[in-house]
């Protein structure tokens, strides 16, 4: 099984467009496109933090899982691939943020740059 997991604010942010005046509304947006996308994953899972959260409804929808993080998103994003990766999942993690890719690396995850999502929707 493949798991995909979006770092919600990263891949939203690495596009100038206007999204910090709409952060809710760029969440939406972001997940409307990973719904509708035919990406080779059984399962997407979409972290989102702070006022995004208010753009999606946390839980699952298809094969698309929406986690809002009650505190750090880059903690809730390292948990959801340290459980899929540790139930045997092929892991990728989709964000820029060197920190957070060390962490995820650390427990088996993949990482993708956002350009390779954003490519792909």
């Amino acid at each position: 099984m493949r798991a995909l997991i979006v770092d919600g604010a990263n891949v939203v942010g690495s596009r100038p467009d206007g999204w910090w005046r709409d952060r809710a509304g760029a969440a939406g947006r972001l997940w409307v496109r990973l719904a509708a996308a035919d990406l080779p994953h059984e399962e997407v899972v979409v972290v989102l933090e702070g006022a995004a959260r208010k753009g999606v409804p946390a839980g699952r929808e298809g094969r698309v899982l929406t986690i809002h993080a009650p505190g750090s998103g880059d903690d809730a994003i390292v948990e959801a691939a340290r459980t899929r990766a540790g139930d045997g999942w092929d892991v990728t993690v989709v964000t820029a943020d060197r920190g957070l890719q060390g962490r995820v690396e650390a427990v088996d995850a993949t990482v993708v740059r956002p350009s390779w999502l954003l490519d792909r929707l």
